[in-house]
Formats: C-alpha cells, sequence, structure tokens
C-alpha cells in the first residue's frame, strides 16, 4: 500500500522553543492513526507540524514521497491536506454555506455530500457561523476541510466540549467518512477509549517524545498499559 506520510527524526516546536523530539512517523494510505497523551505533551504541535504551522528545527516531512518541510501551508492543503483545528476557526461574519463554499476545491467532496454528512449544518446553512451552536461548529468545521477533498484528513480533538449526544452524531459520521472515503486520519482526542475503537494504529507522547507506537486493539486490550502510557509524567 502506497504510503501518504512520513516524518523522519522531526524535532519542531514554535519560534526556538522545541517541543517536539525525534519523532518518526510512517502512515500509509488509509490508515487510521491516533495520537495520545496527556496535555501539552506535543500532540496538537505534532498535527500543525505536518500542516506547517510550526517551527522545524530538524527532520524530514514527506507527502507521498515529496518533500514538503519547506511548503507553505496553502501548498500543503492543495497537495491533499485537511485541518480541523481545536479552536474550530469557523468565520463567524460568513453563512454556514459560505465557510463550506470558501475552502472548496474539485473532487467527490461537494455540497450535497457534506449535507448529507451532516444534516444539521443543512438545515442552518443560512445562519451566520457565530449563530450555531458548538456541535454544529464541530461538524461546519469538518465539513469545511472535506470540501478541499484532502486524501489526509488531520483532527484536533473533535469531540471536546460536546454533548454526548453530539459526540454520538460525530462518531457515526466518522465512521461513515472512514468507511465511504478513501481517507488516511490521523486523530487527537483525550479520551483514549474512544480515540482507539476508531483507528487501526495509536501513538502516545510524552514530553514531545513517541512512548508507543503500535495497533490500538493492543492498547484497547490492556487497559493498565493504556493508562501507564498515557497518564505517564
Amino acid at each position: 500500500m502506497a504510503e501518504v506520510l512520513r516524518l523522519s527524526g522531526v524535532h519542531a516546536g514554535y519560534g526556538p522553543t522545541v517541543v517536539l523530539e525525534d519523532i518518526d512517523l510512517a502512515l500509509p494510505e488509509r490508515s487510521t492513526l491516533a495520537l495520545l497523551g496527556r496535555n501539552g505533551v506535543g500532540k496538537t504541535t505534532l498535527l500543525a507540524t505536518v500542516f506547517g504551522l510550526t517551527t522545524l528545527h530538524r527532520g524530514s516531512i514527506e507527502y507521498r514521497g515529496k518533500p514538503i518541510a519547506h511548503m507553505p501551508v496553502y501548498d500543503r492543503a492543495r497537495l491533499g491536506m485537511g485541518y480541523v483545528p481545536q479552536a474550530r476557526d469557523i468565520f463567524p461574519s460568513l453563512t454556514v454555506e459560505e465557510n463550506l463554499i470558501v475552502a472548496e476545491r474539485p473532487g467527490k467532496w461537494t455540497l450535497a455530500r457534506v449535507y448529507d454528512l451532516f444534516p444539521r449544518i443543512a438545515e442552518r446553512r443560512g445562519h451566520m457561523g457565530n449563530q450555531i451552536s458548538g456541535g454544529e461548529q464541530q461538524m461546519l468545521a469538518i465539513g469545511r476541510a472535506l470540501m478541499g477533498n484532502p486524501e489526509l484528513l488531520l483532527m484536533d480533538e473533535p469531540f471536546e466540549g460536546l454533548a454526548p449526544t453530539i459526540v454520538d452524531s460525530l462518531l457515526l459520521a466518522i465512521r461513515r467518512l472512514l468507511t465511504e472515503s478513501a481517507l488516511t486520519l490521523v486523530l487527537v482526542e483525550q479520551s483514549a477509549r474512544l480515540a482507539l475503537e476508531l483507528t487501526q494504529r495509536a501513538m502516545v507522547l510524552n514530553r514531545g517524545r513517541i512512548t508507543y507506537a503500535g495497533s490500538s486493539t493492543e492498547l484497547l486490550e490492556d487497559p493498565q498499559r493504556l493508562t501507564g502510557l498515557v497518564l505517564a509524567q
């Protein structure tokens, strides 16, 4: 199976501050990866580094074999990367539909398909970005990323702060998305069990370094080990 993303010996952070050290990662196409660990260990920084939003101090990043370490964010998006940030970053002065259209690129993901995946935002298409609920904003953020027709989707804590019923709706949509699309997914999520149930592979970070890289199922079946890894100081 072809490889979508590869990080080798990556050290990265913000300005002179190094957050990530010695990060190695290889993602085959259509694979799913959970990024786990305590708050502040570098999970968001890793996604941001892949998308070109941090300072790369050392190492290489390749997308489908092409070096992209010095490529600007917009070119990474054009290559086939989508990013759903933790803050959602909805445009409050645009309608729901305008938020989607602004990210549109040719491909299988269209307005109609996004609305089919998320009927709730179809119902809110004429509302402004700041007139919809947090759960609807999260659906919109995912839909906007899909409108760019990515092959690699980076999702940063998409269930954070949402009511259980909204989380259930998002889980159904993401499972459907993975079943019906040829997407490669990297998911950051505080609920380790939830993330592991969605993914094939897992990576645990602690203080900017990898402490586990392997099967999601293996960690699910060993709760004691999972707790030790995720809560490690």
